[in-house]
């Protein structure tokens, strides 16, 4: 016989055996025996209680018998071998009562086991059904609809708005808006113009455009993802039990001191005893009651585990590969910076900009709007609008036409563009520029911005036990490094595609177990390859939730790091409770060894050692070290108000900065009044936030940081920024006097104004990631 037949076999015997879902029942079955049994005992029949004692022991049996043939199937002897041994030898010299404590303890542990350890099957529905079953071909004849399997190479395909793009092709034609995001994560639409490359997968954004296909459907890249998270999940290993592994000297150690025992007294019944007190009651119980009491910890916080296996592993784990967008980032782009053409203000860029994008679907329009209702603009009803897919809208707003998105290209630009467009390299954004009239009067800078909880996660997983920690994504290498720099990551790997990031992902496991992190379609099969994948579930995809075994419920990353403290509190705690529990059963070992401890008194010390290891093991329960301070209401509700006021007071970075861009055009009227609409926001808006949050909002915080001290940086900051304020309102008073900017206060005021820019900024940036992302 093979050893493929051979292995069939024994699996059918397995099943067959112990059926899946029996550890309920058995548990059931058990405790009747052994509470029926003492009922009898109790009232006097003694052969009753025998038999209903002997009933349940030999319920347990075969169940047992069951988990030992699929322990060896996986190449393992666990530790069910000894109560086997124990449950048959304690039916062989009629120590019923002890068999049948044997069998309720296997029951109990085995049940336990079970809840903790379910793994939920990686199902990929998600990906399978987003995936384009037809597409629309091109002919002589016109537009036909065909299975996606008849897409031969070189067909002319169609691709309407908002489809799926079918097979990997070329662009032919008009260019073509698309989400990318499915592939690489980013939340920026792209645009790809006549002869580009373009993969299945993606999604149209714009307008209809003609693709070339250049794959048929199985060698395309979606088709790719799909095998790809279905080979990841097959790779995946079973979790091999916590009491597995310390079977492997456990076992044969209890087999040897029960032979010796036998041989040397000629006893039977001692080697029974020997069975009965080492049945490793503390590995069947205290793992899985450590482990089902930390899954019950961590689901508290929004910390799914799929089984018990996720959460001992993810205490295990020393590598942590993170997506970028999503995941350290917000996943959505966030206006960055207002630049306003000479003659316009911030404000007024932003409020125009946002009147028109109120009736566009754009993510980049989506945002825009946004803003401008958190900086409390009003804005206007537009008219007229229309939208040409990626190039943006147009339309009237307040008796102008105005239009927002891409600039033409062929036309002469204002000087003042060049400086916009290097701010967007520099800082990896997006541009959507404003025209009212025709004429160019501003430009809003969009980014994906970091999770102001990122910085602070990261080190808490470092303090936690990740040892490397290493940023996979599929931007471009510039911004993708500026990202890493700011968090302090061991690594990043750029310019990803689904099938790089699983390369990473398996390297990285010949290293150490290893964790990966990530929220959307295009991560499924990285996550299905780690050892451990956990998914951002609350506003990730399906397939990503699917393909992970920890889904994080809430929006917050900073959950993953309580969930590694939970699990490397739980498995410590599982590990005490073995080790201890084992120590005893050794000692009582010794003790029936030497004819000290009859099996039925040998069954109850097991017992009472059981307790004595539960109780441990339930500590795993109770909350462990913390990854945030605990606040009290009242401070939660001011972090709420400050952060609130941050987005209310970007407008006022944005004066302070274009207030010193005008002044290298000179000290003319316009730079006067530039710097002194400044100094009045300054004045009237961020002084008074500054001086709220110095007296308010940081004795709040002092009693959970740890004392007055925790805000002594903070409140340096607050004494530069008053001080560069004071600076700037004396160098205006100085201007009043002579009647205008002096030429020898340009170099001093112009110094004042991007040093505070920078201070606040800097400050605000501070303040979010470590008082803000406390708040829940």
């Amino acid at each position: 016989m093979n050893r493929s037949a051979f292995a069939t076999r024994l699996r059918s015997v397995t099943r067959a055996v112990a059926p899946p879902r029996l550890e309920p029942t058995l548990l059931v079955i058990t405790a009747a025996a052994l509470a029926a049994g003492g009922a009898a005992w109790l009232a006097g029949d003694e052969r009753l209680a025998d038999l209903l004692w002997g009933l349940g022991t030999l319920s347990a049996v075969a169940p047992a018998a069951g988990w030992v043939v699929a322990a060896l199937r996986h190449g393992r002897a666990g530790v069910d071998l000894i109560a086997v041994l124990a449950l048959g030898g304690t039916l062989a010299v009629h120590e019923y009562l002890a068999g049948a404590l044997i069998a309720l303890m296997l029951a109990t542990g085995r049940t336990l086991e079970a809840a903790a350890q379910r793994r939920a099957s990686h199902d990929l529905r998600a990906l399978l059904e987003r995936a384009p079953r037809s597409a629309r071909r091109r002919t002589a004849d016109g537009v036909a609809t065909v299975p996606l399997a008849a897409v031969a190479v070189g067909d002319l395909l169609v691709v309407g708005p908002g489809e799926v793009v079918p097979v990997d092709g070329r662009v032919e034609g008009a260019p073509a808006n698309l989400d990318e995001s499915v592939l690489t994560g980013e939340s920026l639409n792209v645009e790809r113009a006549a002869g580009d490359t373009v993969r299945s997968g993606v999604v149209n954004a714009g307008g209809a455009f003609e693709l070339r296909a250049a794959a048929t459907e199985q060698d395309s890249t979606y088709a790719g993802i799909v095998r790809l998270a279905r080979q990841a999940g097959a790779e995946s290993a079973p979790v091999v039990r916590l009491a597995d592994r310390y079977a492997a000297w456990f076992l044969p150690l209890t087999l040897v001191v029960a032979g010796l025992a036998w041989l040397l007294s000629g006893s039977a019944v001692r080697a029974v005893a020997v069975l009965v007190v080492a049945t490793p009651c503390p590995l069947l119980l205290a793992a899985p009651v450590a482990i089902v009491s930390g899954i019950s910890r961590a689901s508290r916080l929004g910390v799914v585990m799929r089984d018990g296996g996720a959460l001992e592993n993810l205490g295990r784990a020393r590598t942590l590969l993170l997506d970028k967008t999503g995941t350290l980032t917000r996943g959505r782009p966030r206006v960055l910076d207002v630049v306003a053409a000479p003659g316009w203000q911030p404000a007024e860029v932003l409020r125009l900009a946002a009147s028109l994008d109120q009736y566009s679907p754009h993510v980049l329009a989506e945002a825009i709007v946004d803003t401008a209702h958190e900086r409390n603009l009003v804005l206007s009803v537009p008219s007229d609008v229309a939208e040409k897919p990626g190039r943006g809208a147009a339309g009237v707003v307040d008796g102008h036409r105005v239009s927002v998105g891409r600039i033409d290209a062929s036309g002469a630009r204002p000087s003042w563009s060049r400086a916009v467009d290097n701010r967007a390299l520099l800082d990896g954004a997006a541009v959507a520029w404003l025209a009212v009239d025709g004429c160019p009067a501003g430009a809003v800078l969009l980014r994906d911005p970091l999770r102001p909880d990122a910085p602070r996660t990261l080190r808490h997983l470092r303090t936690a036990g990740i040892e490397r920690l290493l940023m996979l994504t599929g931007d471009r290498a510039e911004p993708a490094r500026e990202v890493g720099a700011v968090l302090g990551l061991d690594g990043v790997r750029s310019g990803l595609d689904p099938a790089g990031k699983v390369a990473v992902v398996r390297a990285e496991r010949e290293r150490a177990i290893t964790v990966m992190v990530g929220d959307g379609v295009n991560d499924a099969p990285a996550l299905a390859a780690a050892d451990i994948g956990v998914a951002m579930g609350a506003r990730g995809s399906t397939a990503s939730s699917e393909a992970a075994d920890i889904v994080l419920t809430t929006d917050r990353v900073d959950r993953l790091a309580d969930a590694v403290f939970i699990a490397v509190r739980a498995r410590r705690i599982a590990v005490q409770s073995a080790l201890g529990g084992m120590a005893m059963s050794l000692a009582a070992m010794a003790a029936a060894a030497f004819g000290l401890l009859p099996p039925a008194v040998g069954a109850l010390l097991q017992e009472a050692i059981d307790v004595a290891v539960i109780l441990n093991a339930l500590r795993a329960l109770r909350v462990g070290q913390a990854t945030r301070p605990a606040l009290t209401p009242a401070a939660e509700a001011l972090i709420h108000r400050f952060a609130s006021e941050h987005d209310d007071l970007q407008n006022v970075l944005e004066a302070v900065r274009g207030a010193a861009d005008h002044l290298s055009d000179g000290p003319g009227p316009q730079a006067l009044a530039a710097v002194e609409e400044a100094h009045r926001l300054l004045t009237e808006r961020l002084l008074p936030h500054e001086y709220a949050e110095e007296h308010e909002l940081y004795p709040a915080l002092a009693p959970a940081l740890g004392g007055p001290e925790a805000t002594v940086t903070m409140s340096r900051a607050h004494t530069e920024i008053e001080r560069l304020s004071r600076r700037i309102a004396t160098h205006l008073r100085l201007a009043h006097a002579e009647g205008g900017l002096a030429p020898g206060q340009l170099d001093d005021l112009r110094s004042c104004l991007y040093g505070l820019h920078t201070v606040l900024r800097l400050h605000f940036t501070q303040e979010e990631e470590s008082y803000f992302s406390l708040a829940q």
